[in-house]
């Protein structure tokens, strides 16, 4: 219920009154480093030609990374950087041998461009890096056994690429799904090649809240989970998590009721989608959510933690017949999960630039 004359509840859906002893979002200033607001983009060519390239993307958990620029990364020379690769990967292996049972099978590296996965045209394009590995008992009908994949992506905001100096490639975002193994293998190749520089990335709670606000809103046909919020309460003497769990209709509704304008979602709007569910859940539990720590966020389209790990869901009915059968909104909400993510990163980048660049 979003309307109600207690003077505990919330007035009105509009009127942001918050129960008392709540803290506001809006009152510490929290969305402070976030935009004022996001536009939705509109991607007509995206189920032409997106939907074969993201297909394997989706249902998959990924580990996220900041990345510094690349220095003389080129498009034109990802055949050469698979080879170079693979024969790193080799040689290293090939140290390990004496120590391994046996040795391991041949590992075959793949660079490949994903452009329809760009927001605009001055974004650099997408880079997948594939590892696959052959089996002698894999049936010869069989393709390689894909067994680490890691995804560069920009959609970093026009500003940003404009201060990237000459020489190099901005792509701040980095999503590894596989061993630990084979990334630290590949995380040197790469350091050594683009004189680049890796960090973990975690997803703050300002983020994870944009995140459960803009997922909420997208039309689902199918596969519809719970909204699910899950809170870590600070200063316990052993760890305690509180689970909120809203029905997949009633977050839609509620966000519908907030957003004023289709396409582009507002700093106020999620702020206010916020206080909403705290006050309602206070309402119930006599419990403060604001107090608590929001670090996980799962929802029909994906669900991301604070640790930096995500879970794109797979949409397509089992068994899989036609992929190209994911509805443009499917596929759109996909993009929105690469477009905050690197909104995350491109502000780590801007820190990074002004430590190492001084600009």
């Amino acid at each position: 219920d979003t309307s109600s004359s207690d003077s505990g509840r919330v007035t009105s859906v509009r009127g942001k009154t918050t129960d008392h002893g709540i803290v506001s979002l809006r009152r510490g200033n929290l969305f402070g480093q976030m935009p004022a607001k996001r536009m939705i983009p509109q991607i007509p060519h995206l189920q032409a030609k997106a939907d074969p390239q993201i297909g394997f993307l989706l249902s998959k958990h990924w580990t996220l990374y900041s990345v510094t620029p690349l220095y003389k990364f080129s498009y034109g020379q990802l055949q050469a950087y698979s080879r170079q690769l693979s024969l790193f990967i080799a040689a290293e292996k090939q140290k390990n041998l004496a120590m391994e049972a046996e040795p391991d099978l041949p590992y075959k590296v793949k660079f490949s461009s994903l452009p329809a996965l760009k927001m605009t045209e001055h974004e650099q394009a997408s880079v997948l890096i594939q590892i696959t590995q052959k089996s002698q008992v894999t049936a010869e009908n069989e393709g390689d056994r894909v067994v680490w994949m890691g995804w560069f992506c920009c959609t970093c905001g026009d500003d940003i690429l404009e201060t990237v100096m000459e020489d190099f490639t901005c792509l701040p975002l980095f999503l590894v799904n596989g061993p630990k193994t084979f990334l630290d293998l590949v995380g040197t190749w790469l350091q050594q090649m683009f004189d680049c520089c890796f960090s973990p990335l975690q997803i703050s709670p300002i983020s994870l809240a944009w995140m459960a606000a803009m997922w909420s809103g997208c039309n689902m046909d199918s596969y519809t989970v719970a909204t699910e919020l899950t809170f870590s309460v600070p200063c316990t003497a052993y760890p305690l998590d509180i689970s909120y769990a809203i029905h997949p209709e009633d977050a839609k509704a509620l966000w519908d009721s907030i957003q004023s304008t289709k396409g582009e979602i507002r700093q106020e709007e999620v702020e206010l989608f916020m206080e909403c569910l705290y006050n309602h859940f206070h309402r119930h539990f006599k419990i403060h959510l604001s107090a608590a720590r929001l670090v996980k966020v799962s929802t029909s389209v994906a669900c991301a933690h604070s640790t930096g790990k995500i879970k794109t869901i797979n949409y397509f009915p089992s068994p899989i017949s036609d992929k190209s059968a994911v509805s443009t909104d499917r596929a759109g909400s996909f993009k929105d999960i690469v477009m905050i993510l690197a909104c995350i990163s491109s502000r780590k980048y801007s820190q990074q630039r002004q430590t190492l660049w001084g600009l």
